[in-house]
């Protein structure tokens, strides 16, 4: 008998497959600003692409709870239609207007993507998760290197135009929109819907266990508190006597759990860096395209965009597979890490900005990507070392918010229209100047950190050697018990 988790692992993994085989994806900027839709790059770069950002913004959080509230398949299913309306509309629709709209139903897609990672962990057991979470996350990979290669082929070899490449995109929706309604009903969720028979009862069962490897993490980890303990929807079915939370408690807890997380020093830091770092990755990934188009048109030379985004999603994809069998005290080092990694960040985009030629702008986002998805890869595993599943989606959830809040008003102020509206050359200058300034407050808490834990040490080995000393003293006295054995000699 097949074990009950492949039948949705599988049907999950096809969903995941065919939304990410996107061959236009890598052409998108050329398709926008060729004859096909006729857009200028002022409109595209200032008036098209920002709506993205706010999008995804607006719409995170409330999604994030009609997910957990409405048990993720109705909510694979929208973002499953939001696809299909989506490239619809880049096949058909014409206008800055209609390619605005575009851009809300794409933010709706992305903002959905929640209700894909989470859903799994609902309907099988938790022994499975690591597996299961690296089928889905591979997976993904695998659909968006496949189509990127797949429409650079199609552009390259066999001239296919720009147009036909949005319809194989629209057709990959629509195959992909299949998937959702086989899928399993789940019958609870992280926070509105808790079974009885839930992994929290079991987990309960196995505190004592936990308890001891939860000392150990937190020693390592220089956490206070007690990450991933489910004591929340214990006390949430106690104190209501049943098994279903309402908003205001289900809002009450994440607050509360929220102040808990962020109160841990380690976890606080590797948040600060996937925030920050994450707003400047949308932003580069977002308008590189632009760049290129700048350093070389599409319309007077033949372009490698799709090898580009196939080479970058893959390397980073084995950049982080191999850190897993990295040895590395990241408590001890994570900072200066994330320091040395961020400054070849930066130089990546400044090569790209400055150095312009089309062959270093493509290799500097290759290493941009691969470096990235590494420290990701890394940071969500420092994070997600103590969390219980509820809190590793309230964590990812706000530090993903915190990033869109800071891009938005990135956005805002250096590509909307409605700001500075610079040319994309500054931008870039902007950019690497961002993560240098990300590089910088690393180095600057590497290096406190450091000298905090040498003084730190420096003040126990004295006093170890002062108490070593008064127990050695104590030894060359005899006890009065033995004095008075002597004395009976």
């Amino acid at each position: 008998m097949s074990e009950p988790w492949i039948y949705p692992t599988v049907l999950l993994c096809i969903y995941g497959f065919f939304c990410n085989l996107r061959p236009s994806e890598p052409f998108l900027t050329a398709f926008l600003m060729g004859p096909d839709k006729n857009l200028t790059e002022t409109q595209v770069v200032n008036e098209i692409y920002p709506l993205w950002t706010y999008s995804y913004l607006v719409l995170l959080f409330p999604v994030f709870l009609a997910t957990d509230y409405l048990c993720y398949k109705p909510v694979l299913i929208l973002q499953g239609v939001s696809f299909i309306v989506t490239y619809a509309m880049m096949v058909k629709a014409q206008g800055v207007l209609a390619m605005q709209l575009l851009e809300f139903f794409f933010g709706i897609a992305t903002a959905t993507e929640i209700a894909y990672y989470s859903y799994i962990y609902s309907v099988v057991q938790p022994a499975n998760y690591q597996r299961v979470t690296g089928f889905c996350r591979s997976i993904t990979l695998l659909g968006s290197a496949v189509g990127s290669l797949t429409g650079q082929i199609l552009v390259s070899v066999a001239e296919v135009p720009l147009l036909y490449l949005t319809i194989i995109t629209l057709a990959s929706s629509c195959l992909a929109f299949v998937a959702p309604w086989f899928l399993p009903m789940p019958s609870r969720s992280l926070f509105f819907h808790q079974g009885e028979s839930g992994p929290e009862g079991r987990e309960e069962a196995e505190e004592p266990v936990k308890g001891c490897k939860l000392r150990e993490k937190l020693e390592e980890s220089e956490c206070k508190v007690p990450l991933n303990v489910e004591e929340d929807a214990i006390i949430l079915k106690k104190k209501h006597g049943s098994s279903r939370g309402g908003l205001s408690e289900v809002l009450k807890i994440l607050w509360e759990d929220f102040v808990q997380c962020y109160s841990c020093r380690t976890l606080l830091a590797w948040s600060i860096w996937w925030a920050l770092s994450t707003c400047g990755y949308f932003q580069v990934v977002n308008y590189a395209q632009v760049l290129w188009e700048n350093v070389l048109p599409s319309a007077h030379f033949e372009i490698y965009n799709g090898y580009v985004e196939t080479v970058s999603t893959l390397l980073g994809a084995l950049a982080a597979f191999g850190v897993g069998f990295v040895k590395v005290s990241w408590a001890v080092w994570g900072e200066l890490a994330l320091c040395v990694f961020s400054v070849v960040i930066a130089v990546a985009v400044f090569l790209m900005d400055t150095v312009k030629n089309i062959w270093v702008c493509y290799a500097s986002y290759v290493v941009f990507r691969a470096i990235y998805m590494l420290l990701i890869t890394i940071a969500t595993y420092q994070i997600a070392a103590n969390l219980n599943m509820r809190r590793y989606a309230l964590v990812f959830g706000v530090n993903t918010f915190v990033a869109l809040l800071m891009q938005s008003l990135l956005t805002v102020i250096v590509v909307d229209s409605a700001g500075l509206g610079l040319d994309i050359f500054p931008q870039f200058l902007i950019y690497g100047s961002y993560f240098a300034t990300i590089a910088l407050i690393f180095l600057i808490a590497g290096v406190y950190k450091f000298v905090t834990r040498s003084r730190t040490e420096g003040t126990e080995v004295p006093t170890q050697s002062v108490d070593s000393e008064t127990d050695s003293a104590g030894d060359d006295h005899p006890s009065p018990k033995e004095n008075n054995n002597i004395s009976k000699a």
